[in-house]
């Protein structure tokens, strides 16, 4: 007899709905700082492979030129490619003086890491 005077009522209540959107809410602030500092990661990782690829495209140049001075186009006859959003500089580009740098574009990370290649092979953040 009671089941007969109980409406049905399907749905959820306003607590429930407001307990979904503040747990919802929290995992959001977790998660988009985590979610920046992955990005900013993967944009510094770039940015050190293309200067990784920058100086063996370089070691490259110099087993035929010897005596040259690579830039950026004796990369590119030599398998570089640059990578979209790296900045790549050349600051001397003889066998014996070379250094490069590389940063991803800072419009797009502005925390982007700048790496450093000399001669060697080392790389230094």
């Amino acid at each position: 007899m009671l089941r007969k005077l109980r409406k049905k009522d399907k749905g959820f209540t306003l607590i429930e709905l407001m307990i979904v959107i503040a747990i919802i809410g929290i995992l959001a602030a977790i998660a988009i700082p985590q979610f920046t500092a992955y990005r900013l990661r993967g944009y510094n990782a770039t940015s050190k492979s293309d200067l990784k690829n920058a100086y063996t495209a370089s070691q490259a140049y110099f087993s035929d030129h010897p005596t040259g001075t690579v830039d950026t186009t004796g990369l590119s006859n030599y398998g570089y490619r640059q990578s979209n959003g790296v900045n790549l500089a050349i600051t001397a580009g003889t066998m014996s003086t070379l250094v490069m740098t590389s940063q991803y574009n800072t419009a797009v990370a502005a925390n982007a890491q700048l790496y450093n290649v000399d001669n060697a092979g080392n790389i230094q953040p």
